[in-house]
């Protein structure tokens, strides 16, 4: 499956259904229906088998989720009212365009908010939160809104997926759509390890899936393979840069959800370094994965989160370096080779 293809199916945090679907059919057609499910939670787990049957147990994660919004009600004059799925930072959604539901039905929309000409001085120096913005869908009143767009209904930002300068790309949903393609590359390629594929939901609203997944599987060591804020462009010095995009898959020793062994981490640089991967270590504690519940579930496991530097995160234009994305894939491959 191309990364484009990933990238454009919608899938906000616990409405992953068309990502799910197009991922478990592809790891059927490459592992076989017998080694392949779809758990309680919404997670697609890929066995691959390994001939030693003494071989740890790895499992390697991506989740499948975006961030996005959802309708929580509708106006009088029709307008949609929406709250945050995941973390969004308000100040990069005026005026964005979006889909109002999946499919042959979703209906185009442009996120609103009260024009700057009405707007005090006073309102002008605060940044509107979520809750005073809405979705246009070009209702005429309360009552058609909610019979096209009722409550629950899921909205994902209309950001077309777009290759442009040197590597680079620009889409809506690369945080974690760059995981779940390597693994879909990864399924390929022979593994010295009793590999179980994690592709996880509802990540970016807590880390849900991953906590039943591990559950199941009881890895002896987890790898998650995530999309990471890069923080990189613009005035930033170079001592505040958390990872560069261009130099390679970040490896990360700890975050707000784990920290890494520290023979885990090292055996990651070491096998890059001797492999030739370009990689660069991630500079700051920010964020969170799936790398917290895989970690801290049952006995635990040995985890290390290898990521994708990625500029404007949880917005509706994130930017990465295809460079560091085969990177991020040529870097597990040579571990599970080891």
């Amino acid at each position: 499956m191309e990364l484009k293809t990933l990238c454009e199916l919608p899938g906000i945090s616990g409405r992953e259904e068309p990502v799910r679907m197009a991922i478990y059919n592809e790891c059927v057609e490459k592992l076989g229906k017998e080694n392949v499910t779809i758990d309680r939670m919404g997670n697609v787990i890929a066995h691959k088998k390994c001939a030693d049957e003494n071989a740890k147990r790895l499992m390697i994660a991506g989740h499948m989720d975006e961030v996005g919004l959802m309708v929580i009600s509708a106006t009088e004059d029709g307008l949609l009212k929406v709250c945050a799925i995941g973390g969004i930072d308000s100040r990069v959604l005026v005026s964005k365009r979006v889909k109002v539901g999946y499919g042959e039905n979703a209906l185009s929309g442009v996120i609103g908010a009260m024009a700057i000409h009405q707007q005090t001085a006073e309102d002008r120096k605060h940044v509107l939160p979520i809750e005073q913005l809405y979705v246009d869908i070009g209702a005429k009143d309360k009552a058609e809104a909610e019979s096209v767009a009722p409550v629950g209904t899921p909205i994902i930002f209309e950001t077309p997926f777009t290759l442009f300068g040197d590597h680079k790309v620009l889409a809506r949903s690369l945080d974690d759509r760059v995981g779940c393609y390597t693994m879909l590359r990864l399924l390929d390629d022979e593994t010295n390890y009793d590999t179980w594929f994690a592709f996880t939901c509802q990540e970016e609203v807590g880390c849900r899936g991953a906590y039943g997944a591990a559950f199941r599987i009881q890895p002896d060591i987890g790898l998650v393979l995530e999309g990471t804020a890069s923080n990189d462009a613009g005035d930033i010095p170079e001592h505040e840069q958390i990872c560069v995009l261009g130099k390679g898959v970040a490896i990360s020793f700890m975050d707000h959800a784990s920290i890494a062994q520290p023979e885990m981490f090292k055996t990651m640089l070491a096998v890059a370094q001797e492999a030739g991967v370009p990689h660069q270590v991630k500079m700051a504690v920010t964020g969170g994965n799936d790398g917290g519940p895989i970690q801290r579930t049952r006995i635990g496991a040995q985890t290390c989160a290898l990521s994708v530097p990625c500029r404007y995160i949880h917005s509706p234009s994130t930017v990465c370096d295809l460079r560091d994305l085969d990177a991020q894939y040529e870097l597990v491959k040579a571990f599970l080779q080891k």
